[in-house]
């Protein structure tokens, strides 16, 4: 119940943007381009899952519509389509925080989830400085969603044969993950991010912008009779993004 209210949230949110224009200084302008960055990203387990972050590359399409101009604040609803590679890597440790390792080579154990989604994330985005031809500070936030299109492991020990586990030597005895293929493949969450972008009447818009993304929807089951209560994403992004005017139709600066 809570997520799906925090979701009707999200969705006002973007769809506000588009309201000031009943009393804001009007804008029609479309914009279309690409993004390219790079992600962290993690899984939130319970029960709990020693992992650091996992880097993985996205790129896409970007639209954002601007709207209106009230007061100072230029307002626009954005929207992508992402190819994005997420997961989580293991932090496979004893009970004094040092690796555990393979009994013959003494290699550390290593265990990555390679993911593959499609992401669309819809947003309002809000803009503070030179429209036309020059710098603006930019802030933006809305739902997300995804669909997970591949689901793969690395690691260096046999992940269905038990006795490479080393469980005795494991801190965490958490590995029913390490076998389990995501069950729910549509991903849900919100995503909000700021940054800086510079524009030119001729060449477009140039955005840099760092952004985070909570997932509130779970990639395994989570009633009472499965193993995990919650495994939700979350995501770092570092992004750059080009956008080009295809209709500009306002009074700008």
């Amino acid at each position: 119940m809570m997520k799906k209210r925090v979701l009707a949230i999200m969705f006002i949110t973007v769809l506000s943007a588009s309201a000031f224009a009943q009393v804001g200084e009007h804008r029609s302008r479309f914009a279309l381009g690409g993004n390219a960055g790079y992600i962290l990203s993690n899984v939130g387990f319970t029960p709990s899952v020693p992992q650091t972050m996992y880097g993985g590359m996205t790129f896409g399409l970007s639209a954002r519509y601007t709207c209106e101009k009230y007061f100072s604040t230029v307002c626009a609803i954005g929207g992508e389509v992402n190819y994005a590679q997420i997961g989580w890597k293991e932090k496979i440790l004893d009970g004094q925080d040092a690796p555990v390792t393979l009994p013959e080579t003494n290699i550390p154990m290593e265990y990555k989830r390679n993911l593959t989604y499609v992401q669309i994330p819809l947003y309002a985005h809000l803009a503070w400085g030179r429209e036309k031809k020059g710098f603006s500070f930019f802030a933006k936030a809305g739902p997300q969603f995804g669909i997970c299109i591949s689901d793969s492991h690395t690691a260096n020990f046999d992940v269905y044969n038990p006795a490479e586990y080393n469980m005795s030597k494991r801190a965490s005895q958490t590995v029913a993950q390490d076998t389990m293929r995501v069950q729910n493949k549509f991903d849900y969450g919100i995503m909000a991010g700021a940054g800086l972008e510079y524009s030119h009447p001729k060449i477009g818009h140039f955005l840099v912008e760092g952004r985070y993304y909570f997932g509130l929807g779970n990639i395994y089951k989570d009633s009472k009779r499965d193993f995990f209560a919650k495994s939700a994403f979350g995501n770092i992004v570092i992004k750059l993004t080009y956008l080009f005017d295809l209709i500009k139709k306002d009074k700008g600066d």
